[in-house]
């Protein structure tokens, strides 16, 4: 039977954000692809509850525990990075893969530049010109370029969802507001699990110098790697090498089953 592998996508995205890698997973896992509480076809957050990375860790437990899983593979990009490290402190990782996780800026400034990025983007979202702008490809490509190396990649039908990710994310402010106040990933003394860091060679709007550097203190024994010629979002730069990097850790920590003798 295939081992549960839970796929955790970034802050203003929503499950599309795995399509391009999710059948290829799909061969090897049985594979969950929640939408994350607060985004875009996600659970409407709780009434009353503060906004926050640990309210997000919280969605999706329930989601696991709805679905039968209490451990999986986790496999999270950006925020979803992040709070899969986060489910693992909880004990509900049998390994993590983080691509470029959020979490890990080292001073205020390198968080206020990432969240100055992210409200322009969503103020932009709405934009109709903007939208028809990026219906060309070549366009599209640097209109993307903060999250994507190669956004002419990302097929034209699917452009007008990204947009709409962005703007229906309605935690957005709230979520970036609560980072500054409570802070980033705290230090591990024990990672629980098997954990591979994946850092976006080309990664513009988390970069490894301001935000790996210091994570990669915080998580003492955690393998880091990086993944070449790929933007912040790699799933759709380069879905081989994005597929190859997470089964490299999910095969290489499958669980033995012993057979009984005849």
């Amino acid at each position: 039977m295939s081992e549960p592998l839970v796929l955790l996508h970034g802050a203003s995205m929503s499950a599309r954000a795995w399509d391009p890698v999710r059948a290829a997973l799909e061969a090897h896992h049985e594979v969950l692809v929640p939408t994350m509480a607060g985004h875009r076809g996600g659970a409407s957050w709780p009434d009353g509850e503060p906004v926050g990375v640990a309210g997000i860790v919280d969605d999706v437990e329930r989601v696991m525990d709805a679905a039968g899983t209490p451990t999986a593979h986790l496999v999270g990009n950006s925020l979803g990075g992040w709070v899969a490290l986060e489910l693992a402190r909880r004990g509900r990782a049998r390994s993590v893969v983080a691509l470029s996780p959020a979490g890990g800026w080292g001073t205020r400034w390198d968080l206020r530049r990432l969240v100055w990025s992210f409200r322009l983007g969503a103020a932009l979202a709405g934009s109709r010109r903007l939208r028809a702008a990026a219906r060309r490809p070549w366009l599209r490509r640097v209109l993307l370029a903060r999250v994507l190396e190669r956004g002419d990649r990302v097929p034209t039908a699917e452009v007008g969802e990204l947009f709409d990710d962005l703007a229906g994310c309605v935690i957005l402010h709230e979520l970036l507001d609560g980072a500054a106040e409570h802070g980033g990933v705290a230090a591990f003394t024990d990672l629980p699990c098997p954990v591979r860091v994946a850092w976006s060679g080309r990664d513009r709007l988390v970069p490894w110098r301001r935000h790996g550097v210091a994570l990669r203190r915080r998580l003492p024994g955690a393998e880091f790697v990086r993944l070449p010629r790929v933007g912040h979002v790699p799933m759709w730069d380069d879905p081989d090498l994005v597929v190859d990097t997470v089964l490299g850790v999910t095969a290489a920590h499958r669980p033995v089953v012993e057979e009984t003798p005849a």
